[in-house]
């Protein structure tokens, strides 16, 4: 995360000053960040925690020393510091972190080099102490402009016995150019900066409690003339954090606390490039698993309320919520333990096509893109399930109803996809209907043994397929354009598998974008059949498969956009613009 984390502190003889603050660089040390340990070199203190390697650093033009700094360095000169506006002494190393896992270095020290970000880190750290107050004067608070920066600035005190109302005024600020980012950070920032300021009062009121007891100032304060408090403090009045909380290793602490803090912050948020609207698929698929999401919801509910009394549906339950997000969105998911299925037995269409031909392959397709029921009849529930997963590819997200396998024939309006155990009886006018497909997965005999499949395919070598329809598909037939474009990308050897499914995913967008068209022209505004005609043309859909195919895969829009084209039409003003 590109931002700068900074303790800031209201001093009463030089007003606000930055204490100490940690930057990110993407880009090797800036000049004076760590040319200057050669000196100490050998004494490099290094830790590892959570993947920072934590090491000190001698940097030879540091503001802090001073009268060592270059004229041309930021930051307050040595006579306008006091005690209590210095952090690091004269010649302390600083503080370097190194992320192993993305290069990145957090850089600690007193003010930072770059002269244009000291004069913005002195900017939001004299707002944070000044103008910009929450009511209280502790809290949080969020100011900036795009010029300058956003600050998230929380204000605190920190109890001091020697000071004017027995507290000194501090600041954590966080400051980055994104103002979104860091408004979405602000519950983030704000848990993990007040456990570093409850630590710090923490340590420092034990210190007060005790210099209290030892010897109390309220009294003697008392009975001090009535003269100015400025003019009475000694030279220990200014005193530094470190003394405040007894705490010698204060800032290595802050240090690993801030570059822990810019480390999480920056790794909680991710953003995601979406190229242009999500999918039918994806919508359908959103949709399926809030439905299913509310169903659960309500089984958990009337569970409470009825007491369960049958322990099976139990089970049921418990074994759905069990289902992978993919396996979830079919039906009857609970039937089918997908954590006991082999690998799959068809990889692929192209590898479905080689086993079964090529014109019973076509003859399959052509059931499943007009949405008429496929049923396949195995005594093998894993081949059943490879091939649904197959060819369910074919078809958008929505149009997919599967019953993975069944003891009972399943009427075509509960399900286009139907897995049979061999001995289930078929009705008869389905056999010969033209709306089904059957495939019967049979023992081989030696004589149908698949010469060409290769030798790992000892699965496949042990059956027969017959695919049967009362509506077969003939060879000379044109068909559906989008069934000859995927037989055209299966038999094209350049195409890999993964190239391949691109394509399907590719036209299934195409031909769902019809779909919409059509939807829009005909359910919609309710356009007559003349004219539909001409818009079928016009879409490259005139033919008889065709507009079977984009009828059946209208069943298989969103709620969401239908829904939206409905409310549309309803509105006022898509009225008006019609007339």
């Amino acid at each position: 995360m590109n931002a700068i984390v900074a303790l800031c502190h209201f001093c009463e003889l030089h007003g606000p000053r930055t204490l100490f603050c940690t930057e990110v660089l993407h880009s090797p040390l800036p000049q004076g960040a760590g040319s200057g340990d050669i000196s100490g070199q050998n004494e490099q203190a290094e830790e590892e925690e959570g993947g920072i390697q934590m090491s000190s650093r001698i940097r030879s033009h540091s503001p802090a020393e001073g009268a060592s700094a270059d004229s041309s360095s930021p930051g307050p000169k040595k006579s306008d510091m006091c005690e209590g506006c210095r952090s690091l002494a004269g010649g302390h190393p600083g503080f370097v972190s190194h992320d192993k896992e993305t290069s990145i270095k957090y850089v600690s020290h007193q003010h930072p080099n770059h002269p244009q970000l000291f004069s913005i880190v002195r900017q939001a750290c004299v707002r944070s102490l000044s103008c910009e107050v929450c009511p209280g004067r502790e809290g949080p608070i969020f100011f900036g402009d795009e010029q300058h920066g956003f600050v998230f600035s929380h204000t605190f005190f920190i109890k001091d016995s020697l000071a004017r109302g027995f507290q000194r005024w501090y600041s954590i600020i966080t400051i980055m150019m994104d103002r979104i980012y860091l408004i979405n950070s602000w519950p983030f920032l704000l848990g993990k900066i007040r456990g570093i300021i409850d630590e710090l009062q923490g340590k420092a009121l034990k210190v007060f409690e005790a210099e209290q007891f030892g010897c109390p100032q309220r009294a003697q304060r008392m009975n001090t003339a009535f003269t100015p408090f400025l003019h009475q403090r000694n030279g220990n009045a200014a005193r530094s954090l470190t003394s405040l909380t007894n705490d010698e290793n204060l800032w290595a602490c802050l240090h690993t606390s801030f570059a822990w803090l810019l480390k999480a912050c920056g790794s909680r948020l991710t953003e995601k490039l979406l190229e242009g609207a999500p999918t039918e698929d994806t919508l359908v698929q959103m949709e399926k698993l809030a439905d299913l999401q509310e169903e659960s919801e309500g089984w958990d509910g009337s569970e409470e309320e009825e007491k369960p009394s049958s322990q099976p549906n139990v089970a049921e339950g418990q074994e759905l919520s069990k289902c992978s997000p993919e396996t979830s969105l079919m039906p009857d998911c609970n039937r089918w333990n997908v954590a006991h299925r082999r690998l799959s037995v068809f990889r692929s269409l192209r590898h479905m096509r080689q086993v079964l031909g090529a014109s019973a392959f076509r003859m399959l397709a052509w059931h499943v893109l007009m949405g008429n029921q496929v049923i396949w009849k195995a005594r093998d529930m894993d081949l059943v399930q490879s091939a649904f997963d197959v060819l369910r590819t074919m078809l958008p997200v929505g149009c997919v109803r599967i019953i993975p396998y069944s003891d009972q024939y399943e009427e075509a309006y509960r399900c286009n996809f139907l897995g049979l155990s061999p001995h289930v009886q078929i009705p008869s006018h389905i056999l010969s209907s033209e709306f089904a497909v059957l495939v019967e997965v049979r023992a081989a005999t030696r004589s149908t043994l698949y010469p060409t499949l290769l030798e790992d395919e000892q699965s496949l070598n042990k059956y027969e397929f017959v695919v049967t329809s009362g509506s077969p598909v003939a060879a000379d037939r044109v068909g559906p354009t989008i069934l000859n474009k995927i037989e055209a990308a299966l038999t094209n050897q350049n195409l890999s598998v993964d190239v391949v499914d691109q394509c399907l995913v590719c036209l299934k967008e195409e031909w769902m974008n019809k779909v919409k068209v059509l939807f829009k022209f005909t359910k919609v505004d309710s356009r007559p059949k003349e004219d539909t005609q001409k818009l079928l043309s016009i879409l490259g859909a005139a033919e008889e498969d065709n507009v079977k195919l984009l009828k059946f895969w209208m069943t298989g829009l969103s709620k969401t956009y239908k829904s939206h084209l409905m409310s549309t039409v309803r509105s006022p003003t898509s009225s008006e613009s019609r007339n």
